[in-house]
């Protein structure tokens, strides 16, 4: 009766605006739901038919995109940033490394996504610089990128470090590692924190073969040499009332300072992680397209993969043995395998089963594009050529001559012996993915740009390396170049979170 009453138009103009209001209505809500299910559509960057086989196929392997979120809760609190703070001072600082020439920064450098900037790392009685100018006796493989290792249940490249649980953030079920930790380390709250009590033991990393002593012993002169310096003292009492009240420094204190550092470097918000969230744009159209490669017919997630224990990490955290070439390096502190000593049998050498003879840890892909080279030994430098390996590995291991791959001169020598590896590849491994040059270049494209966070970029890392140490020594130097140019800045939101 209102409408009635209070509607000046006749009757048939009075239906003709109303089925207009109505079909108002109806357009704009088409929009709103629109905007939220697929902005790429409207504001650019949507390809119908792509993005609906991409976000279905995101779907079906449980990919959010939104791990990185999880890490607080998962830790339980929020990340400690004084704590992290000292841990950061102590990656760069020689006095962790009883040798004094090495710390973790010289393998694990901001200038390559906390990785290695080499081939095969060079530890102790380097020549103080690392980036491409870094020299040295090598060890055995190269060192692996740091970041988002906190989501991690595996670590190193034949999974020595491991939860039992297959969840970090879990040691209900322990923590295993090689003699003499073994399961020792069970009680530390997270696998970071247990794998911290490891890298100052090394002989050929940073502790050297002069000081005499096991693993404690070289673990106490570590944590006396850090209850020396007044600085670190003063930098500990503040996140540790015992210390200021006089304690020393304890091990766990130290180890819980570096993995704090370790938890900080969390970098998993890249274009892929942004697609997912409903940014269609986030992602070209070449980087779909090798996404829906990547996720299919090239199988590449069948070991990259992101579903369940992986933590969307693009790895499955197993072993595996790819046929890789095998570098040999012509000085080395390292005792290589084989008769020759020309030979690294990856994850037997944890195991002690043949059958693990070659295999090796599959990497996250996730930031890959910073990396200096591929592969548990480096035996590749160019991303294109790395995943053309894993595309016909046979092949590629066949053809391979290290001459010609820009390696460093000490390692462009005589490879290890062929035949075994191809007796050894992996059934996944062993048949060929025919792909067009089109498609490999979109694959590669994927890989490399889709799945940086551009705060991993050197550019956006450099600034972590300090420019004095409490010790007093002299910090390690850092080659920065910009080994990854990239057209996406970071977002309001990456800033904030890094």
């Amino acid at each position: 009766m209102l409408d009635q009453q209070t509607n000046p138009h006749p009757a048939p103009l009075g239906r003709l605006a109303g089925m207009l209001g109505r079909a108002a209505i109806c357009a704009v809500a088409l929009l709103i739901s629109l905007m939220i299910a697929a902005p790429g559509l409207l504001f650019g960057g949507g390809n119908n038919r792509v993005d609906e086989q991409l976000t279905a196929r995101l779907h079906a392997v449980g990919f959010t995109g939104r791990i990185e979120s999880t890490l607080t809760q998962r830790l339980g609190r929020p990340i400690n940033r004084p704590l992290a703070n000292i841990g950061r001072l102590l990656w760069f600082d020689t006095i962790t490394g009883l040798k004094g020439d090495n710390t973790c920064a010289g393998c694990h450098s901001p200038t390559n996504g906390f990785g290695d900037s080499q081939p095969i790392a060079i530890g102790i009685d380097n020549n103080g610089i690392v980036g491409p100018d870094r020299a040295g006796p090598r060890n055995m493989r190269r060192a692996p990128m740091v970041l988002n290792t906190a989501f991690f249940p595996a670590l190193m490249w034949n999974g020595r470090f491991s939860s039992s649980s297959d969840d970090p953030f879990d040691n209900s079920a322990g923590f295993i590692f090689p003699p003499p930790e073994g399961s020792s380390l069970s009680g530390e709250p997270h696998l970071l924190v247990a794998q911290a009590f490891i890298p100052p033991t090394e002989r050929t990393e940073v502790a050297g073969f002069d000081f005499l002593g096991d693993n404690n012993a070289i673990r106490g002169e570590v944590i006396r040499r850090l209850n020396s310096v007044p600085a670190y003292r003063r930098l500990f009492g503040q996140v540790f009332p015992a210390v200021a009240a006089g304690a020393t420094i304890s091990y766990e204190m130290f180890a819980s300072a570096i993995a704090e550092f370790e938890f900080r470097l969390t970098f998993a918000d890249a274009p892929i992680d942004q697609y997912t969230h409903g940014d269609l744009s986030a992602l070209t159209p070449s980087e779909k397209r090798g996404a829906l490669l990547f996720f299919g017919r090239a199988g590449c997630v069948s070991c990259h993969s992101v579903s369940g224990s992986s933590n969307e990490m693009f790895t499955d955290f197993k072993e595996h043995a790819i046929g890789v070439p095998q570098l040999v390096p012509q000085l080395t502190n390292n005792q290589f395998d084989g008769p020759d000593a020309n030979q690294d049998y990856g994850r037997e050498g944890f195991t002690g089963d043949q059958q693990d003879r070659y295999k090796f840890r599959t990497p996250s892909l996730r930031n890959v594009a910073v990396e200096a080279a591929y592969m548990h030994d480096g035996a590749f430098t160019n991303l294109v050529a790395a995943i053309r390996h894993h595309l016909n590995a046979r092949a590629s291991l066949q053809a391979y001559d290290p001459a010609k791959q820009g390696l460093p001169q000490d390692l462009a020598g005589p490879i290890g012996p062929r035949e075994p590896l191809l007796a050894a590849l992996d059934l996944r491994a062993a048949n060929p993915v025919k792909l067009t040059p089109a498609e490999i270049d979109d694959l590669v494209r994927f890989v490399r740009d889709a799945l940086l966070d551009p705060r991993a970029t050197p550019a956006n890392l450099r600034h972590f390396v300090p420019p004095t140490l409490p010790s007093g020594n002299a910090p390690l130097s850092f080659e920065f170049a910009l080994t990854h140019s990239t057209h996406r800045p970071a977002t309001k939101r990456q800033r904030a979170r890094g």
